[in-house]
């Protein structure tokens, strides 16, 4: 018997996790009770929690909705009087505030090493461009809330001249076969393998965000995220065996969509309700890798990566289709994700947000802002930033600091001067938000080898 989402707000579970919870529990013990049954038994938990917390079937709803009473599995956690070694890249150009939120990340006491990349500004949890092993241990806020989030490159057989000859065209194609924004979709329905993951069936959650998940695929996000055409100039003895020149270029920059969001918000609030930390570190709440929850988020992070992947591909390919273009290489990472690495001979768990994996001879792209460069890099391995470079140039300013601070007219003035077309975009996004990117690369250089740069020319991005 299933029972509607709508319906169990009605009854008082009003939470995204309450009705995973709820939902779980009646797909697997009441596919042969009536719906009548099941509505007055979840009735009565939500009017009387307490008298549930004993329930062989039904305490996890019962200890969700009266946390402070009955969550036996919460444990509370001090801060280390101490740090786990980091190594800090490009420090003079970090701000106070992601000094300050590495540092309380380094007290947790899972945490085994860290580092920061030089593009590091403040966010939740761990800052963007922190990255941090743990011991078995998942820190929802430390992959991010766009779970997944990444850079797509494809270089094509044309020159570099082909942005320009073919200008309208190429404009056309980005305004049809591109969508930003939080809602909204494409207006031809995509098909990806990656929705009929089997792990959309594992758990509500994810059952419940399928069907939006089909309608996003292939679309884009807001904020700095981006689809634009460039030229690329490859240097010598690049990896990608391509000879050394100036080509065309397509590059992505987006995420799992509303997929990865709603995952991160749920297993955040999960975390912070079992691992209870003090109030400057209650955003790095963990999930023990062992525990049911913490092999939930795993699956559900796995399948959110796999989500972002798809949604890049079927922009690449409907591109390229669209001005019938031949593809010579194709470049991708993600930079807010977890992995499982060997550090020391012993397993971590590294999360990076907003940072670049960079493991010897791996590939990788470093974005600037829409009219400074890009740059495809190859990892170094260096162990002390953990395998890691940066994501971008990192923010200077906040968003709303930039929209106060830029003009449109100036704005526009910027992208005549770097011969930049903009489609949608903002000043939230202007190139002045953003640290300067060849200083970011440059404090860097014991993480990467540069391959190639590439020049936006034509850009698309959410208006707001």
């Amino acid at each position: 018997m299933s029972i509607k989402l709508k319906e169990l707000s009605k009854l008082g579970i009003t939470t995204d996790i309450g009705r995973s919870l709820a939902i779980n529990i009646i797909s697997k013990h009441c596919k042969h009770e009536t719906k009548e049954y099941i509505t007055n038994i979840i009735r009565q938990i939500t009017e009387d929690p307490a008298a549930w917390r004993n329930d062989e079937i039904w305490s996890k709803l019962a200890n969700h909705l009266a946390p402070e009473e009955i969550i036996t599995d919460a444990k509370s956690y001090e801060l280390r009087t101490d740090s786990v070694f980091c190594k800090t890249y490009g420090g003079k150009y970090i701000d106070t505030n992601a000094k300050h939120q590495m540092n309380v990340a380094l007290q947790l006491p899972v945490a085994v090493q860290g580092a920061l990349m030089p593009d590091a500004h403040g966010g939740y949890g761990l800052p963007i461009g922190g990255v941090l092993a743990t011991d078995n241990a998942i820190i929802p806020y430390a992959v991010g809330v766009d779970i997944g989030c990444r850079m797509a490159l494809t270089i094509f057989n044309e020159n570099e001249k082909y942005v320009q000859r073919y200008a309208y065209q190429i404009k056309q194609a980005i305004k049809e076969w591109t969508h930003f924004g939080m809602e909204g979709s494409l207006n031809v329905r995509q098909e990806h393998a990656v929705i009929d993951n089997p792990a959309f069936k594992e758990m509500a959650l994810l059952r419940s965000l399928q069907g939006k998940a089909a309608r996003q695929l292939g679309t884009s996000g807001g904020g700095n995220h981006f689809v634009e055409f460039g030229s690329i100039e490859l240097y010598e003895n690049n990896t990608l065996n391509i000879p050394a020149g100036n080509y065309l270029a397509l590059l992505s920059h987006s995420g799992s969509r509303g997929l990865g969001a709603n995952i991160a918000m749920e297993y955040t609030q999960i975390a912070k309700e079992l691992c209870r930390l003090p109030r400057e570190a209650q955003y790095l709440a963990w999930l023990d890798m062992n525990s049911e929850a913490g092999q939930e988020y795993w699956v559900a992070m796995t399948l959110a990566g796999d989500y972002a992947k798809a949604c890049h591909d079927r922009i690449h390919a409907n591109l390229t289709k669209a001005l019938g273009l031949q593809p010579m290489a194709l470049v991708e990472n993600h930079h807010n994700f977890a992995w499982k690495e060997t550090l020391n001979d012993r397993e971590v768990i590294v999360h990076r947000k907003g940072a670049t994996p960079a493991h010897e001879g791996e590939l990788g792209i470093i974005p600037g802002s829409m009219t400074t460069p890009g740059y495809l890099v190859a990892g170094k391995g260096a162990d002390q930033a953990l395998n890691s470079a940066s994501h971008g140039a990192g923010r200077a300013l906040s968003r709303k600091r930039a929209k106060e601070s830029t003009t449109q007219s100036a704005l526009k003035k910027m992208l005549a001067q770097a011969n930049v077309t903009l489609i949608g975009g903002s000043t939230e996004e202007a190139p002045t938000a953003y640290k300067d990117i060849d200083t970011v690369i440059e404090a860097q250089q014991d993480l990467i080898t540069v391959q190639g740069k590439f020049q936006p020319r034509i850009v698309r991005m959410n208006k707001e």
